[in-house]
């Protein structure tokens, strides 16, 4: 491809509302184009990009033996009503009405879909195991679109869908997915990590996540030398030691605070560390009110808590309905006195405390001296808090957990029947009998991936590809267009490259050579073959290496062997 020719615009600026280091050179480059929030046009050269990564998911999921369909965008309401996730996906879906005002949804993945196709084709046990899979545009309102097409409202993902006869048959395909994400990623030069992860609105008590490295990546990633590698959302932990213990009293004491309802004016009234506190958070979990307890200075991780509940829908009192249960305003709720019929459930990290200081029930006071056991009791104990750099591993119990931050590339999950049974989708096992399909779901970001490719690495003056997923293998890039031998020189290494069926792009451009030197960093080709007066009187040209920034010279004629050894190592 000429420059002069391509639709290739490139900006000297990031924009004002690209946040992050992808964002801004996907728009710098020319890779995208905003049309709206959270909506993106992919010019050529982000195509290019898009193309050569769909190429070498679509060989790895062939090559463990998915088959490759395509289902529709446009899904009516009855899917979800069946599957039971109209809810659940609440504001994110995003819906229309038809001409008759039949409800409509945009697909923000396919479970439902896929599974009313099942259910009407595969009728017996000799049809499975079976795989298909998709790559499509998908729907998601989020509620703050951002980053450009890494939290996007509409995106490219590959969907995969699994059914199965046995828990044994679906384990062999995870097992293998895993591995097809794994060769994927390295295909594209991406460092990657398999961790435990959170199902979120898909569903599956078993599933992980695919995490590549970027330092500004919005993942955040857990991991022990032990070997324990789980997502900020899943993980689990011992928590921190405490440096100092709330003394148990004889009787709790009721302390005036004034006004003081959150744990840093409380620890800073009574001048005590925020660990002496203990937080009593209130729920309601369908008709049941439900107290949660977690040290003062931690984060309820409220995904734990609906699993502890086996409620997706578990929904934060108002205060309102706080004082109606409590008899005290927001802010000084505590566990003792709390209603008979109230559930309370108490995180792990609490067994190491002594006396606890807690919500009076009773407004402006808290309870010093208080202790569990004693003064209240337990429903039962859970994991519900988030786990954070600097905690104890439960894994391993004496190694701390350590922080880094990625981009999500992918999400496999076992579904077991969650979508089969809420669908009815049987088949015929062998004894005849009808059994609902156990299944398995396997998602990968597409258009994620190219961004992701930019934030794993890149420097101060743009872009650096991998060589796999690379828009053009070289760039060719004459200084002086006035200079006849030097054009001749690059025509004809652009026609041999090209006729050897390498991607080149000829910057052909009548421009300054810093301008072009600049443009070719932004957009980042691996190998820039620069063809300047004095070397070519020599019989040599310029070979820049992008991703190490190095320059090395080589004979003219041996380009198309340079650039051929170069890929193929």
């Amino acid at each position: 491809m000429r420059w002069s020719k391509a639709y290739l615009p490139t900006y000297k600026e990031s924009p004002s509302d690209a946040e992050i280091p992808s964002h801004k050179l996907m728009m710098r480059a020319g890779l995208i184009r905003k049309l709206t929030a959270g909506v993106y046009s992919f010019l050529p050269l982000g195509w290019r990009v898009l193309h050569k990564i769909e190429h070498i998911v679509r060989e790895e999921m062939d090559r463990i033996g998915c088959q490759e369909i395509m289902m529709p965008i446009l899904h009516p309401s009855e899917l979800y009503e069946e599957s039971g996730r109209l809810k659940h996906f609440g504001p994110e879906l995003f819906t229309l009405k038809d001409r008759r005002g039949r409800f409509f949804a945009l697909g923000p993945t396919h479970e439902e879909v896929v599974t009313d196709i099942a259910r009407a084709e595969i009728k017996s046990y000799r049809q499975l195991p079976q795989t298909l899979y998709q790559i499509l545009v998908k729907f998601r309102d989020e509620i703050r679109p951002r980053f450009g097409v890494m939290r996007a409202r509409e995106f490219i993902m590959k969907d995969a869908y699994s059914f199965h006869e046995s828990h044994e048959s679906l384990a062999e395909t995870y097992t293998n997915m895993a591995e097809a994400y794994r060769r994927t990623l390295d295909r594209c030069g991406l460092e990657n990590v398999m961790v435990e992860a959170d199902a979120g609105k898909i569903g599956g008590d078993v599933n992980h996540e695919f995490v590549v490295f970027a330092e500004h990546g919005e993942s955040e990633i857990l991991i022990c030398s032990c070997g324990y590698v789980a997502n900020s959302e899943r993980a689990e932990s011992l928590g921190k030691p405490l440096a100092s213990k709330e003394k148990v009293q004889k009787k709790p004491e009721q302390v005036s605070t004034p006004k003081m309802k959150t744990v840093e004016q409380v620890s800073n009234f009574l001048d005590v560390s925020p660990a002496h506190l203990v937080k009593t958070m209130l729920y309601k979990s369908g008709d049941s009110m439900v107290a949660v307890l977690i040290p003062g200075e931690r984060t309820l991780n409220e995904s734990k808590l609906s699993k502890v509940l086996d409620d997706p829908y578990v929904e934060p009192l108002r205060d309102d309905d706080i004082k109606k249960l409590t008899g005290a305003e927001a802010g000084y709720a505590g566990p003792v006195g709390l209603p008979g019929d109230t559930r309370i459930i108490v995180d792990p990290t609490l067994d190491e405390y002594d006396g606890m200081i807690v919500g009076a029930n009773a407004t402006d006071a808290h309870l010093r001296g208080v202790k569990m056991g004693r003064d209240f009791e337990a429903t039962e104990r859970a994991d519900v808090i988030a786990a954070e750099e600097g905690d104890r591993c439960k894994r391993c119990s004496d190694q701390i957990l350590q922080l880094r931050r990625g981009v999500e590339m992918g999400h496999i999950f076992k579904l077991d029947t969650k979508y089969s049974k809420a669908m009815s989708a049987t088949f015929l096992d062998n004894e005849g009998k009808e059994r609902h399909f156990i299944m398995g779901c396997y998602g990968f970001g597409v258009s994620r991936a190219v961004a992701a490719a930019i934030e794993a690495d890149y420097d101060d003056k743009g872009i650096r590809w991998p060589k796999t997923i690379t828009p053009f293998h070289a760039i060719v890039l004459p200084v002086k267009m006035s200079d006849a031998d030097t054009m001749m020189a690059a025509e004809s290494i652009y026609a041999e490259l090209r006729e050897a069926g390498w991607d080149v792009l000829l910057d052909d451009r009548d421009t300054r050579a810093g301008v072009k030197f600049k443009d070719a960093d932004l957009i980042g080709i691996p190998l820039r073959i620069t063809l300047g007066e004095r070397s070519l009187k020599e019989g040599k040209v310029e070979i820049y290496h992008r991703r190490d920034d190095r320059t090395e010279l080589i004979d003219r004629e041996g380009v198309l062997d340079y650039v051929r050894e170069f890929y193929s190592a």
